[in-house]
C-alpha cells in the first residue's frame, strides 16, 4: 500500500480524497461522492476532512524529507 500522503496532482481543493483514494485502491472520483453523501449523514465530516488537510504530509514534502 502507498502511503498516506496528499499527492500534488489529482487534488481538488485539499488532495484528502486524493490521498485516500490512492491509498485504498479506488478513484478519486469514487472518493469523493462517498465524501459527499456521508456529509448528508450527522456528524463531523467536515471538520474531519480539514483535519486530515492539516494532518496528512503533501506528497512533495514526504519526497524531499527522504
Amino acid at each position: 500500500m502507498p502511503a498516506l500522503a496528499r499527492p500534488t496532482e489529482g487534488r481538488m481543493i485539499g488532495g484528502v480524497c486524493a490521498g485516500l483514494a490512492r491509498r485504498f485502491g479506488t478513484s478519486a472520483t469514487t472518493m469523493r461522492v462517498i465524501f459527499l453523501l456521508s456529509c448528508l449523514l450527522p456528524g463531523p465530516q467536515f471538520l474531519l476532512y480539514i483535519a486530515l488537510w492539516i494532518l496528512l504530509p503533501s506528497e512533495d514534502r514526504t519526497r524531499t524529507a527522504w
